[in-house]
């Protein structure tokens, strides 16, 4: 620095000085380089403000320009997939997506079953639309910790969207290319099936990995098994498979049935030669807690619940990708 740009340096605000990457002086510009890692925008704007207050009075200076600079961060995705619906698909991507964020992690939803939307009614914030900046749309939060990007926001309720493949391609570009802030992971609800939705999420956002679900009978399993392919073929990792609805308990007289079979998917993966991330009982009170937008996995325990069980398995992977 020469002695006139240390000079202005010094008068930058605390904030500004610990991000200085470099400031110069030129035919009485100052230009002011930051690292703005780890600010919003709120926090830029605001950063950007100080500087300038603090030099375009100085003596020399007759304008004042600031240059954040910042390494983008790199988002994962984790695609929770399966290959027809009626499995629990989307309340099972729910509530892993909640269960991460309960274990330490910063995770955005992407409700991309543009034809089917249930994640508002899922997370209990029906009714609320998002926001926009900058021509990109602003996720909605939710008391569990999770924000959500959805169609069902979008639309009026109850009614049906009959768009070609095109239009939902581009839906789901918008949904996934928002302003998620400081959120490391977006776990996708796709759609059922091998379509539209999903050869585009796998051609412009390549997941990180995909979560397979599942119930436990041959006909759902067969599915399931082209979900599989789909992602193997455009060369995204299996996490593995989640056996949903499996094993039912009476209320009245405690006894276990299994109304769609037992261990269907675990044996699937395993013939597929991938992990089998656990089971989901099917219960009453889940799906009575879901209907009313009272997630299972923000109360149950984080030692023992089943939700918590896929998050931490999941979690792992993950982290073993690094």
């Amino acid at each position: 620095m020469t002695e006139a740009t240390e000079s202005l340096s010094k008068l930058l605000p605390p904030q500004a000085a610990a991000r200085l990457q470099s400031l110069r002086l030129i035919d009485g510009r100052a230009v002011v380089v930051l690292d703005a890692a780890g600010l919003d925008q709120i926090e830029r704007e605001r950063l950007e403000t100080a500087v300038t207050d603090a030099l375009s009075d100085q003596t020399g200076v007759a304008e004042v320009r600031v240059a954040m600079v910042a390494d983008k961060a790199r988002r994962r995705i984790i695609a929770v997939g399966s290959g027809k619906g009626g499995v629990g698909k989307s309340t099972l991507a729910a509530n892993l997506a909640i269960a991460l964020a309960r274990q330490g992690r910063k995770v955005g939803l992407v409700d991309a079953d543009i034809y089917g939307p249930s994640q508002p009614q899922l997370l209990g914030i029906t009714g609320i639309k998002p926001m926009a900046r900058d021509n990109k749309m602003i996720p909605v939060p939710s008391k569990w910790g999770v924000s959500l990007l959805s169609m069902g926001q979008l639309i009026e309720p109850g009614k049906a969207i009959a768009w070609r493949g095109p239009m939902a391609g581009n839906a789901l570009g918008q949904l996934v290319d928002a302003h998620w802030g400081d959120a490391e992971l977006l776990v996708v609800d796709l759609p059922p099936g091998t379509g539209d939705v999903q050869l585009t999420m796998l051609q412009r956002f390549k997941p990180d990995g995909a979560v397979i679900v599942s119930t436990p009978q041959d006909l759902a399993l067969i599915d399931a098994a082209r979900a599989v392919q789909l992602f193997e073929i455009g060369q995204v990792p299996i996490v593995g498979m989640v056996e949903n609805m499996a094993g039912y308990q009476c209320p009245h007289c405690g006894e276990m049935s299994d109304p769609f079979g037992q261990g269907g998917a675990e044996a699937a993966a395993k013939a597929q030669g991938m992990a089998f991330l656990g089971r989901i009982p099917l219960e009453l009170a889940l799906r009575a807690a879901s209907d009313a937008g009272e997630p299972p996995a923000a109360h149950e325990d984080l030692a023992t619940g089943p939700f918590a069980a896929l998050a931490r398995r999941v979690g792992t992977w993950l982290d073993n990708q690094r």
